[in-house]
């Protein structure tokens, strides 16, 4: 093909790719197919006319394209370093108040499944189940109170533990929907079943073991539960409480902060696998080592999704993504 030829039949199209390159924002997707077209009517060129301006022409064309993908690439990077860094703790700060209702439901649940079990023989039985109930007794009798978590292998421990941890906050979420019942329920239910739990081994006198044990992993897996019952306050808040807003309008606002929260815990319920699989069932680890790894895992809550938040707001104020 002569290359006044070639020219003429792809001008119009290289005037589009100049347009769409000039645009602020191009599409990516656009930016990607370009890339493919530009570089393949470059390659021709530099074959047919290896010397000729329509080469450099196409040449500096394909070089603009990469750059701005690369430069769409790098966006995308620090989007997602600006999730973690602040969007989530601009969101978690809006959520604050009905985390704090969450760990007030769950707290009381705790509360009334221990004093339950403290008043009822019949009741932590009724909570945990005989199977589990008499297995644990077997346990205490030789001497390794602890032995539930060493029954599996730590891969496909943490695979299924990993996954039900989701689940549930998913549904502590999603339940929200059900206002005001919803969350609300399912907070309660495992705040009674951990009361209840926590005061069985009390009554064996097992308490600190226990206590030092369980909550190696159960510091961020249930922090992340009530901060999960959380989100699902908020679609309920968003339902009954619209404000200003329509309730459609309310509840698509309430729905997108809320599962952004969600989002935001699943790293949290990662480790929170990873320890209980990994971690947990070394119950000869010194007090000192499961001390600590409690005492960091709160330091992390506490700062992460309570302090944190207000140090993002000081540093970039009001925005909203």
């Amino acid at each position: 093909m002569r290359e006044a030829a070639f020219i003429k039949q792809n001008h119009s199209k290289w005037e589009d790719f100049e347009k769409i390159l000039s645009q602020k924002s191009p599409d990516p997707d656009k930016l990607a197919e370009l890339f493919i077209q530009i570089t393949d009517d470059l390659a021709f060129s530099q074959t047919q006319y290896p010397k000729s301006k329509t080469t450099l022409y196409l040449n500096s064309l394909a070089s603009q394209v990469h750059q701005n993908v690369y430069k769409t690439k790098k966006e995308e990077k620090s989007r997602f370093v600006r999730f973690w860094m602040e969007e989530l703790p601009l969101v978690t700060k809006d959520c604050h108040k009905p985390m704090l209702y969450s760990l007030i439901i769950f707290s009381t649940a705790m509360l009334i499944g221990a004093l339950s079990a403290a008043n009822d023989d019949t009741f932590i039985r009724l909570i945990l189940g005989d199977h589990y109930i008499n297995m644990t007794l077997e346990n205490i009798s030789n001497d390794d109170p602890m032995a539930v978590y060493k029954q599996i292998d730590e891969s496909s421990m943490f695979l299924g533990i990993t996954l039900n941890n989701i689940r549930v906050s998913f549904l502590a979420f999603v339940l929200g929907v059900f206002a005001p019942l919803g969350t609300p329920l399912l907070l309660f239910h495992n705040g009674i079943m951990l009361g209840a739990f926590q005061y069985f081994f009390y009554q064996k006198g097992l308490f600190l073991t226990s206590f030092l044990t369980i909550w190696i992993h159960g510091t961020l897996e249930i922090s992340a539960i009530v901060i999960a019952g959380g989100a699902g306050l908020v679609i309920s808040n968003s339902i009954l409480f619209p404000g200003s807003y329509t309730r459609l309008e309310s509840f698509k606002r309430g729905t997108k902060n809320g599962m952004k929260l969600v989002v935001g815990l699943v790293p949290v319920f990662i480790t929170a696998g990873l320890l209980e699989s990994f971690v947990t069932r070394h119950t000869e680890l010194s007090i000192f080592i499961k001390t600590g790894i409690i005492l960091l895992s709160a330091i992390f809550i506490i700062y992460y999704f309570i302090i944190y938040p207000y140090i993002v707001i000081n540093r970039v104020g009001k925005k909203r993504y």
